[in-house]
């Protein structure tokens, strides 16, 4: 009796980091794959025979040994931070090898968890002010260099709008639509007073950072793999952000140039 309730626990113990590890994951953007993998390879590396997971973008289920011990953890928040994925994946490899314990890994993802790793604002800000204009580039074949400056500063700044708005609300979607409303405004404004300036050149650019293309990537990447319902959501998902995105533009333009 004494064994089996020790052996309950010990499964119990493993489920939970299992499910801490795989929630992580979701949360900075892996793919389902990724995230079934490591959660089944550290039951196995703990002893475990006979897991077995079932992965959604809102939710896992995992259910370990021979008396099926199940246990469900919601997924609500979901970002793009490989940095999570990354970290998330050393500890299981580390476990692997045996070179940290059970509880150093439940106290590493712990730690992951109350400190998640992000760089800060500013130079996120810097980021977007250096890939916007450079995607610009990429992205169009005729140009002026006198674009380049002005994407940046607007890729930049938008970027800082959607950090700013996304940090004070929870409604899906809308941090994406009124970023793309201020970015569409403050554009046709810059290239009314520099008529130089080419608006269709700048707009592309600057929406390049908020474009969700890592998770179309995992989605069509779920979807080959036969995670449909995984696939399917992120696919959604992207599809509504990048609505909110191009209706934003469509808002501003309307606002703007409607009435010219």
């Amino acid at each position: 009796m004494e064994k089996e309730r020790v052996s309950q626990e010990y499964a119990t113990e493993v489920l939970d980091t299992c499910l801490k590890a795989g929630r992580l994951m979701l949360e900075g953007g892996s793919e389902t794959y990724r995230v079934e993998d490591t959660m089944l390879r550290i039951a196995h590396n703990a002893g475990i025979v006979g897991a077995r997971c079932f992965t959604t973008t809102t939710g896992i289920f995992m259910s370990i040994g021979k008396h099926s011990y199940t246990q469900l953890t919601q997924v609500k928040e979901r970002n793009i931070n490989l940095e999570i994925v990354d970290r998330v994946n050393e500890l299981s490899r580390e476990f692997a090898t045996k070179k940290i314990t059970l509880d150093e890994l439940q106290n590493g993802l712990k730690q992951i968890s109350i400190s998640i790793p992000t760089f800060p604002v500013w130079l996120q800000i810097i980021g977007a002010s250096i890939v916007s204009p450079t995607l610009m580039v990429l992205f169009m074949d005729d140009y002026d260099w006198i674009d380049f400056p002005a994407a940046a500063v607007i890729g930049g700044l938008s970027y800082g709008v959607y950090l700013a708005i996304k940090h004070y609300t929870s409604v899906r979607f809308l941090s994406e639509m009124l970023t793309a409303i201020f970015m569409g405004m403050i554009t046709i404004c810059t290239c009314n007073i520099f008529p130089n300036l080419m608006v269709d050149n700048i707009l592309i650019g600057s929406l390049m950072p908020l474009v969700p293309g890592v998770a179309i990537t995992n989605a069509l990447r779920d979807l080959f793999d036969g995670d449909l319902l995984s696939g399917i959501a992120r696919a959604t998902e992207s599809i509504l952000t990048a609505a909110a995105l191009g209706g934003g533009i469509g808002i501003a333009i309307k606002l703007l140039w409607g009435g010219m």
